[in-house]
């Protein structure tokens, strides 16, 4: 970007790289989303002077696609958003009601999901929050929080982690001793943008406020379960010059996932499925299935093969409820199932 309304250096301060100069209009001065409060959006707006400036911006009646945090806009005379760039990365969950995917953060490089090991390493939150951040098209980072809760500073934890999510970092971090947290800032340098993923209580703004050694970094609006937490979505400028979007804990992991990154997560259940007798397997009593074969034999893990059948269950639920077609055979077969066992009961 080399408006001259605009510095390079404070656009890199916001986490603007290479890759958006090429879907931005020329002469037109980004400005990104920090917060969507519903009708009007926080933004930050690089000045040709360095400084960052706040600004309140309301949304156009035009604009058909929701501004989120890490979006760039851009902003009309009146000071609205308009348009916002094509997405780079979204990270994204199932919407209320059916109504499809809810994006909760946009153009981001690094995905930190973080998994608590205060109550043992949870396997499920583990594969699942994966599944999510490679769904992304960001780069995920597996962070195994309170690893001082551990008798071993979380590396047993580290090892089985690693092998529920292949090709994904696995760094156990720990805020009162500092264990990890130079490796965790290696991922968030200059020009990147991250976002933390994990469930209330997993330690999120503690991890935040230790990365930066300040207990403001994140304001403390409520209290649950005894626990500070955040309720609304607020991106950080971090010293080491990346920014880093921190969002409220997920209090359900549905997934809008790809079959696609379930597979990327599960690569040990996708290579057995090669040798299966069937091509279209569904590893569930299937004749000649090599996945059942593993488990039998201990080569895989019954828990991680019923790990994977709730996620395709899941995913194939999600599916059929965005189908409206699909859904209302599905209600036909259900009353031709629970007419069918009535007749039964009478009879």
């Amino acid at each position: 970007m080399t408006d001259t309304l605009t510095s390079p250096a404070a656009l890199d301060r916001l986490g603007w790289t290479a890759a958006d100069d090429g879907r931005w209009p020329a002469d037109v001065p980004p400005a990104r989303v920090v917060i969507n409060h519903g009708t009007v959006c926080d933004v930050l707006l690089a000045a040709a002077d360095g400084t960052l400036i706040a600004h309140s911006a309301g949304v156009s009646p035009a604009l058909h696609t929701t501004p989120v945090a890490g979006d760039w806009a851009v902003l009309g005379a009146d000071g609205r958003i308009h348009d916002l760039a094509d997405r780079r990365s979204a990270l994204s969950r199932p919407a209320g009601g059916g109504n499809g995917p809810q994006v909760m953060a946009a153009n981001i490089d690094t995905v930190l999901l973080v998994v608590p090991l205060d109550s043992g390493l949870n396997a499920k939150m583990v594969e699942r929050l994966s599944v999510m951040g490679w769904d992304s098209g960001a780069q995920p980072v597996l962070v195994l929080s309170k690893a001082d809760c551990t008798g071993d500073e979380g590396l047993a934890d580290a090892a089985r982690a690693e092998e529920l999510s292949p090709g994904i970092p696995v760094i156990p971090i720990s805020v009162r001793t500092g264990q990890g947290l130079d490796a965790l800032r290696s991922h968030l340098g200059p020009g990147t943008t991250a976002v933390m993923l994990g469930p209330s209580g997993a330690g999120k703004t503690s991890l935040l406020n230790a990365l930066e050694g300040t207990q403001e970094a994140v304001a403390a609006v409520g209290r649950a379960g005894g626990r500070h937490t955040t309720t609304t979505r607020r991106l950080h400028l971090l010293t080491s010059g990346g920014v880093l979007l921190d969002i409220p804990g997920i209090r359900s992991l549905e997934l809008t996932a790809s079959r696609r990154s379930v597979d990327d997560v599960f690569s040990d259940i996708a290579a057995f499925a090669q040798r299966c007798h069937f091509a279209d397997c569904s590893h569930d009593g299937d004749a000649g299935c090599a996945v059942e074969e593993a488990v039998r034999s201990r080569t895989l893990p019954a828990e991680r093969l019923a790990n994977w059948r709730k996620l395709q269950d899941e995913i194939d639920y999600r599916l059929r409820r965005d189908d409206p077609a699909a859904m209302a055979e599905v209600r036909k077969q259900w009353k031709a199932v629970s007419k069918h066992a009535r007749r039964g009961r009478r009879g």
